[in-house]
């Protein structure tokens, strides 16, 4: 698999019905390794490692409904309290990071309302913060390291 723009982090794979997959720490079972998958993961092992957000307020490939629709998330990242802190979209390597992939996840919010988003290819990565008051995003370098008093 291609090179990511993360930290270098140890994965688990094994090799099924001549698909290779990789373990997923949240769902805690082996997945089938797509470019789309090795960015997700890296994702997760960057919120684990990287962020110290505990296993327990992450939450992969959900479903959610829109207008109607049935949609999954890539990953979210609970408050203690149980709202929404954190939407992760997560795009193959290939694919570029656009104004489409921003609507996508800004729809997702809409429904979802969390505080942060984060958009990620494994290459690029953007991440803002929902200023509710006046309805418009901050971009930031990076996402907050987990704050457990929240």
């Amino acid at each position: 698999m291609q090179e990511l723009n993360f930290p270098k982090f140890s994965f688990r794979f094994k090799n099924s019905e001549n698909k290779l997959a990789i373990f997923d720490e949240i769902r805690k079972k082996f997945v089938v390794l797509q470019p789309e998958e090795w960015v997700r993961q890296h994702c997760i092992h960057y919120l684990l490692s990287v962020k110290n957000y505990p296993k327990s307020l992450i939450n992969v490939e959900k479903e959610l409904v829109l207008n109607n629709l049935k949609k999954r998330y890539d990953l979210v990242v609970f408050n203690p309290n149980g709202s929404l802190h954190l939407i992760v979209e997560c795009k193959a390597p290939t694919v570029d990071i656009t104004q489409q992939t921003f609507d996508q996840i800004a729809r997702y919010n809409l429904t979802l309302n969390a505080s942060y988003l984060m958009v990620t290819n494994g290459i690029n990565h953007y991440y803002c913060q929902i200023d509710q008051e006046n309805q418009r995003y901050l971009f930031l370098k990076d996402i907050p390291n987990h704050n457990p008093k929240i």
